[in-house]
C-alpha cells in the first residue's frame, strides 16, 4: 500500500462514505482520514460546502427540466443534484424519505410538484420528526397521493390517516381501526389552492393556467371537523398537529423509526409488512437509536449523529451487509467517473439505465415503496448493472475514469506484482474490500493478460472492469 495512512483507517471512512454519501474514490478517501473518523461524521450532518450544479444551469441546458410537466426532466434534475452535490448526506436522506413517504408521478401527474416534495424532505429531511410529518401532511403531492383533499367533515377519507399510522410512523399492530379513523377526521380540512380550474367547463386539477403545478396547501376550516376524537387513549378536539404530537410520543414510533433508519444505513432488513412478525436483526442498535430519538426530542440528524459513531455501524460484521440500490450503483459510478462536471444530454440515459435497472426516481411502485435486500437483484436488472458499471468505469473520455487509470499506471511503472496492481486498484475505486476467491480470479487474469509484464492503460480497463463485475461491488 502506498498510502501514509492506515489501512484500517481508509477502509473504515470508506464504509462510512458508502452509506452517509454515494461512496468516494482514494482522494476524498485519504482525505478524510487526515482529518478522522469522528469529525467526517460530523462534516456530513453540517458540511461546510452545500453545493451542487447550479439549477439554472442545468435548466439553461434542459428547458423540459424548467417546465416540470413530466417525470424523467424532474427525475434528472434530482440525479444532477445526487451526483455533483458536496452534501451528499442530505441527498441521502431525501433518498430515504422518498422511499418511505413514497409518492409517484403514476398519480400525481407533474414533476414540479414533485420536485417541490424533495425539497421539503432536503429542508426538512434531518430535522424535528415531529416538524417533518406537519411538512408531510401539508404537502400537495403527498395530498393528492393519499387523497386526504377527499377528507371531509362527516365523510371522511381514510387513506392518508392509515398510512400515516401503518407506513410514515409508528407500523402495524400499534393502533386500532378506530384510532384510524379518529386520525383521519382529525386531518379534514387539509386539502389544496387551485383544486378546481373552471367550473364552466368542470375541468378539475387542470395543469393551465395555474392548476396542479402551483398547487398549495390549505386549511379549509369550514370543512375541518372540530368534534371530540379520543385517538391512542387520549381524548380532546385535536387537529391534525395534535395528532401529530401523540404520535411522536409513542415509544411504537421511536422503535419504528429507529428499524428504518438500521435498514436503509446499517443492513438490509425485511420489508415493512413482515416487521410485525419478524424481529430486528439487532433489538439492542434499535433500542441506542430510539433512546436517541427521545433525548433529542425527536431529532433526527441527532439520530444519525448516534449511529454513525456506533459500534455497531462501525463493526465489521457491518460492511457490506448492504446491497446497493439501484441508485446508488448509478450515482456511486457516476461520482466516480466524474460524468457530468456540466450538463449533458446523457443525463437521460443515465436516467432510463437506473430505470432498466428496477428504480425509477419519483415513480416508487406502491405506497410501501421500493422493497431492499435482495429485492434490488434479479437476473434481468443484474445484467443492466454489471453492463452500467463496466461501461462508465473503463470510459476514458470521463475525467474522473481517465485519473483513475493513470494514478494506477503511475504507481505500477516499475512494478510486476499482480497483488500490489490489485490493491491500487482497489484504492483507486474506494478502498473496495474482496473475499479470497474474488482476489484469486483477479490474480489470474492478471498472468492471462499481462504476459509483458508491463502495466498498460488496456490492462488496467479490463482489470477495472473485472473488478465492478465482482459480487463485492453490488454491495455498499
Amino acid at each position: 500500500m502506498t498510502s501514509k495512512y492506515e489501512q484500517k483507517d481508509c477502509e473504515l471512512i470508506a464504509h462510512l462514505l458508502r452509506r452517509a454519501s454515494f461512496g468516494a474514490g482514494k482522494e476524498a478517501i485519504e482525505l478524510c482520514a487526515e482529518n478522522g473518523y469522528s469529525k467526517t461524521v460530523q462534516e456530513l450532518l453540517y458540511p461546510s460546502n452545500t453545493n451542487s450544479m447550479p439549477l439554472d444551469l442545468i435548466r439553461r441546458h434542459h428547458p423540459e427540466q424548467s417546465a416540470g410537466f413530466e417525470s424523467a426532466g424532474t427525475a434528472c434534475n434530482w440525479l444532477y443534484n445526487i451526483v455533483t452535490t458536496n452534501d451528499p448526506l442530505t441527498e441521502k436522506i431525501v433518498l430515504f424519505w422518498h422511499n418511505i413517504f413514497a409518492t409517484g408521478y403514476s398519480k400525481v401527474t407533474i414533476g414540479k410538484v414533485l420536485f417541490d416534495q424533495l425539497k421539503m424532505f432536503k429542508l426538512y429531511g434531518m430535522g424535528n420528526f415531529k416538524n417533518l410529518l406537519i411538512k408531510l401532511s401539508q404537502d400537495p403531492a403527498m395530498i393528492h397521493w393519499l387523497d386526504n383533499h377527499d377528507n371531509h367533515k362527516g365523510a371522511i377519507n381514510e387513506n392518508y390517516g392509515r398510512e400515516l399510522l401503518e407506513l410514515f410512523s409508528m407500523g402495524v399492530g400499534n393502533y386500532s381501526e378506530d384510532d384510524i379513523k379518529e386520525c383521519s377526521r382529525a386531518f379534514t380540512g387539509w386539502t389544496l389552492q387551485n383544486l378546481e380550474y373552471s367550473k364552466e367547463l368542470a375541468i378539475r386539477n387542470s395543469i393551465w393556467p395555474y392548476g396542479k403545478i402551483s398547487w398549495r396547501y390549505q386549511y379549509n376550516e369550514k370543512d375541518h371537523d372540530n368534534n371530540t376524537k379520543t385517538f391512542l387513549g387520549e381524548t380532546g378536539n385535536f387537529n391534525g398537529e395534535d395528532i401529530i404530537e401523540i404520535i411522536c410520543k409513542q415509544p411504537a414510533t421511536a422503535n419504528f423509526l429507529s428499524r428504518h433508519l438500521y435498514n436503509f444505513f446499517v443492513a438490509d432488513e425485511p420489508p415493512v409488512p413482515q416487521w410485525p412478525y419478524i424481529p430486528p436483526k439487532d433489538p439492542k442498535a434499535i433500542e441506542i437509536l430510539s433512546k436517541a430519538y427521545f433525548e433529542s426530542n425527536y431529532d433526527i440528524k441527532h439520530m444519525l449523529n448516534v449511529l454513525f459513531n456506533s459500534n455497531f455501524f462501525k463493526s465489521d460484521n457491518c460492511r457490506y451487509a448492504k446491497i446497493k440500490s439501484r441508485v446508488d450503483m448509478v450515482a456511486g459510478i457516476i461520482r466516480l467517473t466524474k460524468e457530468f462536471e456540466s450538463p449533458k444530454t446523457e443525463i437521460l440515459e443515465r436516467n432510463f439505465q437506473m430505470i432498466f435497472m428496477g428504480q425509477e426516481l419519483l415513480n416508487p411502485p406502491s405506497v410501501e415503496g421500493w422493497h431492499q435486500g435482495t429485492e434490488w437483484i434479479n437476473t434481468g436488472s443484474l445484467t443492466e448493472r454489471l453492463n452500467f458499471a463496466s461501461q462508465q468505469i473503463t470510459n476514458i473520455s470521463n475525467p474522473g475514469t481517465k485519473s483513475i487509470i493513470q494514478n494506477i499506471i503511475k504507481e505500477n511503472q516499475e512494478i510486476n506484482d499482480p497483488k500490489q496492481i490489485i490493491n491500487h486498484c482497489l484504492e483507486e475505486l474506494g478502498y473496495i474490500n474482496l473475499s479470497e476467491v474474488t482476489l484469486n480470479v483477479l490474480n489470474e487474469f492478471i498472468y492471462l493478460d499481462n504476459k509483458s509484464k508491463k502495466t498498460t492503460e488496456k490492462n488496467i480497463m479490463n482489470l477495472l472492469k473485472l473488478i465492478v463485475s465482482a459480487p463485492e461491488f453490488q454491495k455498499v
